[in-house]
C-alpha cells in the first residue's frame, strides 16, 4: 500500500500591505509497488518507433534491438502494444487491422520481438498520426487507469503541419503519459518536447545509435515501477484569493498552472501523473487580498489526491507583520526554485537567440543561465554549459559563445534545461 507524505517550507510573514505567499510543497511516496500490480486497474505500455526512411537500415536495426530491449523490461500482465510511425503510423504488434492491446507473457513478448525484427525505414515523419494511433490502442481496454508510451524519432515532422500536430496533442492530453526521446541531432528539440511537456513526460537526446538500449530500458523499467496510476494536486484557496502558478520544480521543472481543472468554487486540481517510490518538488504561489498587522490566514490546504481519496497535505500559512527581520528573510528553499526556474527559460532562450543569429542576447541569457547555475548549485548545467560557452567569470556570468559547437552538446544543454538540483534540506 503506497504511502504519500507533504512538507512545506516557506517564509510565512508578510509585510504590511503585502499579499503573494510562496511555498514549496515536497511530495514523497513510498510502497508505490509495480505497474497495474497494485489493484487500481491495470496497466498499459506502448513502444512507439520512428521507421521513416531517415533512420536508414542500420538505425532502425538499432531501434529495432532497444525495442526488443524494452519488451523485455515490462512485466507480465500489463497489456502492451508497438507502434511503427513515419508518414502514418501502423500498429506493428498484434498484427491486427484494428487497434488493440494484449497481455505480456512469454509468448506475446516473444511473438513482438519478432515483429520488430522485421521493421524497416521507409517514409516521411508524421509523429501526430503516431500520437493519435497510440490514443485509439489505449482506448480498447478500459480497465487500464495507467497509461504510459516511449516515443522515439530521428528527424523534424516534416509530414504534418505545425497546427496539426497541436491540434493531436491537444486531443490526446490527458489520456496518456509519454516519454519521448531524439536520436542523432536531425529532430527538434522544441517540437519533441512539445509532445513530452503535454502528456507528462521526458524529453532528452540520444547522441548514438548503441546507446538506444539501455536508455530505452531504463525508460521502461522506471515506467514499470509506478505503482500509482494517477494523483492530481489539489489547491485549496480562500475566498477572494488566486493561484498565481503551480510548478513541479523537481526533479524536473514543469508548469501545471495551465493545466487546472476546477473541483469547486475554491479548489483547483492540477495533474502529476503516476507515482513510484519518489519525491518530487512543487512551488505554489498564491495573491491573498492584505490583512492588517498581527493577523494570519490559511493561505491555501495543498493536497495530494488518488481519486476522491487525499493522500497527503500541506498548509500553507501567511501572517502579517511590522518585523523587518521577519518579513526580509527568503525561504531557501523557495529562493533554489526560483533561480532553477530562470535558469532553465535562460538556457533556453539562450539557445534559441544563438539559433537565430543573435549573439549578444544569447551571450546574455547564456551568461546569466552560468551565473545561475552557479549560484543554484546546479554542476550538470554547468558542465553542459561549457560546452557550449567559454566562462570567464562565473560569479557575474561573464560568457563568450564558442567558435565551434557539437550539435548534440547544445542539444543536450537544451534538453536538460529542465533538470533541477534538489536544495539541500
Amino acid at each position: 500500500m503506497a504511502e504519500f507524505s507533504a512538507s512545506v517550507y516557506q517564509n510565512e510573514f508578510l509585510p504590511d500591505g503585502g499579499t503573494d505567499v510562496h511555498a514549496i510543497v515536497t511530495v514523497s511516496c513510498t510502497g508505490a509497488g509495480s505497474a497495474g500490480q497494485s489493484g487500481s486497474g491495470d496497466a498499459g505500455e506502448i513502444i512507439i518507433v520512428d521507421t521513416s526512411g531517415s533512420m536508414g537500415a542500420e538505425g532502425v536495426r538499432a531501434a529495432a534491438f532497444a525495442a526488443q530491449t524494452a519488451l523485455d523490461q515490462i512485466l507480465d500482465g500489463v497489456w502492451f502494444a508497438v507502434i511503427s510511425g513515419n508518414d502514418r503510423a501502423q500498429l506493428a504488434f498484434p498484427p491486427s487491422p484494428e487497434p488493440v492491446m494484449v497481455r505480456m507473457d512469454q509468448f506475446t513478448r516473444q511473438a513482438a520481438k519478432d515483429a520488430v525484427s522485421r521493421f524497416y525505414a521507409d517514409g516521411g515523419t508524421a509523429m501526430g498520426t503516431w500520437l493519435r494511433l497510440a490514443s485509439r490502442v489505449f482506448a480498447t481496454v478500459p480497465t487500464l487507469t495507467q497509461k504510459h508510451a516511449l516515443l522515439l524519432t530521428d528527424g523534424e515532422n516534416q509530414h504534418e503541419s505545425p497546427e496539426v500536430l497541436t491540434q493531436t496533442i491537444q486531443a490526446v492530453t490527458g489520456q496518456f503519459q509519454c516519454d519521448c526521446r531524439g536520436v542523432g541531432v536531425a529532430w527538434q528539440v522544441d517540437e519533441v518536447r512539445r509532445i513530452a511537456t503535454a502528456l507528462l513526460g521526458t524529453v532528452d537526446i540520444i547522441p548514438a545509435q548503441d546507446q538506444l538500449a539501455a536508455e530505452f530500458a531504463k525508460i521502461i523499467q522506471n515506467a514499470m515501477s509506478k505503482g500509482v496510476a494517477q494523483a492530481e494536486m489539489r489547491v485549496w484557496a480562500p475566498q477572494g484569493a488566486q493561484v498565481l502558478f503551480v510548478r513541479q520544480v523537481a526533479p524536473t521543472v514543469d508548469d501545471l498552472t495551465a493545466r487546472r481543472t476546477e473541483v469547486n468554487a475554491l479548489t483547483s486540481a492540477y495533474p502529476t501523473g503516476s507515482w513510484g517510490d519518489e519525491s518530487r518538488d512543487y512551488h505554489v504561489a498564491i495573491r491573498l487580498a492584505a490583512k492588517g498587522i498581527g493577523q494570519e490566514q490559511l493561505a491555501a490546504r495543498v493536497q495530494l489526491a488518488i481519486g476522491a481519496d487525499v493522500v497527503a497535505q500541506g498548509l500553507v500559512r501567511a501572517l502579517w507583520s511590522e518585523d523587518e527581520a521577519l518579513t526580509t528573510r527568503i525561504s531557501p528553499e523557495v529562493a533554489h526554485y526560483t533561480g532553477q526556474t530562470e535558469l532553465a527559460e535562460a538556457i533556453q532562450d539562450g539557445l534559441a537567440a544563438k539559433a537565430a543569429g543573435d549573439t549578444a542576447t544569447a551571450t546574455t541569457k547564456l551568461g546569466r543561465a552560468v551565473q545561475l547555475a552557479a549560484q543554484t548549485g546546479n554542476e550538470e548545467a554547468t558542465t553542459r554549459l561549457r560546452k557550449v560557452v567559454d566562462i570567464d567569470d562565473q560569479d557575474n556570468g561573464t560568457v563568450r559563445l564558442k567558435r565551434t559547437v557539437e550539435k548534440a552538446d547544445e542539444m543536450a544543454l537544451d534538453t536538460a534545461s529542465t533538470k533541477t538540483t534538489r536544495v539541500k534540506k
